[in-house]
């Protein structure tokens, strides 16, 4: 079987390198057959995007997306911080 740390490096780079998602900030866990997603999204659909490919690279694990989706700031919008 393949190393942990081999699978969730295939996975990290599909999710970069497919046209579907083209996704960097993606952290990708893998604990047994276990596969944990985590990171931030801008849209729900983008999200589904990353679990369906993270499972098409790996079908043998039982995929968790805890991504987070969150609003695009509009552009030239302040951020305010507390």
């Amino acid at each position: 079987m393949e190393a942990p740390q081999y699978v969730a490096a295939r996975v990290q780079q599909a999710l970069a390198e497919d046209a579907r998602t083209n996704e960097l900030g993606i952290r990708v866990d893998i604990r047994g057959d276990q596969l944990f997603l985590r990171g931030q999204v801008t849209g729900a659909g983008q999200r589904e995007r990353l679990g369906q490919v993270a499972h098409e690279v790996a079908p043998e694990l039982h995929v968790h997306n805890e991504i987070n989706v969150v609003e695009a700031n509009v552009p030239g919008e302040d951020e305010h911080l507390d």
